[in-house]
């Protein structure tokens, strides 16, 4: 198969894991029930984080899918949108439901977060592997330090100014981008930065991230879904355990202390790193065996 997807630089080890999912459609059916069990499973502890935190629940279910359902960085990251779309719309409705999301904010967020989404989705099918898997890596520990340095607080009303306008914009971008590039719904960063950089409540913040990372996976999901990364099957089945986990999610998130939650989202956050990090380094160790044998085999 084309390896035209890969980015500068890959070695011959990518290229043939690349290869191996290019055509997730055809492999899948090939799995018995033990394999879509294992993805309902994915998708119902990416359905609690997507309702605890708002952050759709690609930046466990990534991970979990490459190591649990032994899909390439590529394919994880690209399936793993499709299942945040169906998490984020139950998770958004309930929020809204319980008046915590900002409609205007969303309109803001939105068009910077689809322009994003394909500029991510373009990169992902661009970058090396090797850099994909440290990029994901710096993401996520980046993140886990924030919300640790970030105390929320509720109650705040969101006031929208012009040049808070035009920073709901550029977030909307970085969302964008995040979520095609590493197969997040994007509220991993929205949620601290609405939190910090603006004084919206954790709520309104979770509520309203969420709601906008339905377009990012959308436009992530179609880019990536031309590229033949998407295993549609797949993520519909990750993505459908997910909504139905993310309901109770949402009513626990509601009454959590917001300072609880973010300490413990963190700490999950250097959990998954460090779990992130004993990969890489392996894989690393194996391709560079790989690449040390292969002029003696031709």
């Amino acid at each position: 198969m084309s390896s035209a997807g890969n980015g500068p630089g890959d070695s011959a080890a990518p290229e043939r894991d690349d290869e191996a999912t290019a055509a997730p459609a055809a492999s899948a059916r090939g799995h018995g029930r033990g394999y879509w069990a294992t993805l309902a499973a994915i998708g119902a502890v990416g359905g609690v984080l997507s309702g605890l935190f708002a952050i759709g629940g690609g930046i466990l279910m990534v991970p979990l899918l490459m190591w649990r359902a032994r899909l390439g960085q590529r394919q994880a990251a690209a399936t793993s949108l499709v299942a945040v779309i169906p998490a984020a719309v139950v998770g958004s409705a309930t929020y809204l439901a319980h008046g915590a999301v900002s409609i205007a904010g969303a309109a803001l967020l939105a068009p910077g977060v689809i322009a994003g989404a394909v500029a991510g989705s373009y990169l992902l099918r661009r970058l090396p592997l090797a850099w994909l898997r440290w990029m994901f890596i710096a993401f996520v520990v980046a993140n886990a330090i924030r919300l640790l340095a970030v105390a929320p607080e509720r109650g705040h009303p969101v006031h929208l100014t012009a040049g808070v306008a035009l920073g709901y914009v550029g977030v909307g971008l970085v969302v964008g981008i995040a979520s095609g590039l590493f197969g997040i719904g994007g509220g991993i960063i929205a949620v601290p930065l609405l939190i910090s950089g603006f004084a919206v409540s954790d709520l309104i913040a979770k509520g309203t991230a969420l709601l906008v990372s339905i377009p990012a996976s959308v436009a992530g999901t179609v880019t990536s879904r031309r590229s033949g990364l998407v295993d549609v099957r797949a993520g519909l089945v990750v993505g459908t355990a997910a909504a139905a986990a993310s309901v109770p999610a949402v009513y626990a998130a509601l009454v959590i202390p917001p300072a609880l939650s973010g300490i413990l989202f963190a700490a999950l956050l250097l959990a998954v790193a460090v779990q992130l990090v004993v990969k890489a380094l392996s894989a690393q160790r194996i391709q560079a065996a790989a690449t040390g044998r292969s002029p003696g085999n031709g």
